[in-house]
């Protein structure tokens, strides 16, 4: 009887860690977070309501510098878009994240990395 009660507690403690770990992996990413996954962005766009944050992640060691513009054409075109949080060449990289805003404006604007070819983002506010 003790051996069976003993199998309970470690099957019982098992359960949890697993259901802990699983639960973890769900909400770490919230609506207005967008990741990086090496020389791109995992979404090309994403929508927000007025007065939020942008937060992006990097998913590797990958090094970033994010600024207002796009790449067109395969030549990057930096921009002032009015409305528009200014961001200036920020640093992502390591496994870590950086937050841009609020935007609050509606409107529709874009985002880039200054390094890597063709790294877009259009943020859409309403």
């Amino acid at each position: 009887m003790k051996q069976g009660l003993i199998v309970l507690v470690v099957l019982g403690l098992i359960s949890v860690l697993i259901i802990g770990c699983g639960e973890s992996g769900t909400t770490s990413s919230s609506p207005n977070t967008v990741h990086t996954q090496g020389a791109s962005f995992v979404q090309s766009s994403i929508t927000l309501s007025k007065g939020s944050m942008l937060t992006i992640v990097d998913d590797d060691a990958t090094f970033h510098l994010i600024a207002n513009g796009s790449w067109e054409n395969g030549v990057p075109t930096p921009t002032s878009e009015s409305g528009a949080p200014r961001v200036n060449n920020m640093q992502l990289s390591n496994n870590g994240s950086i937050q841009i805003g609020p935007f609050n404006t509606a409107g529709t604007y874009h985002l880039y990395c200054t390094i890597h070819h063709d790294m877009n983002l259009t943020v859409q506010v309403q």
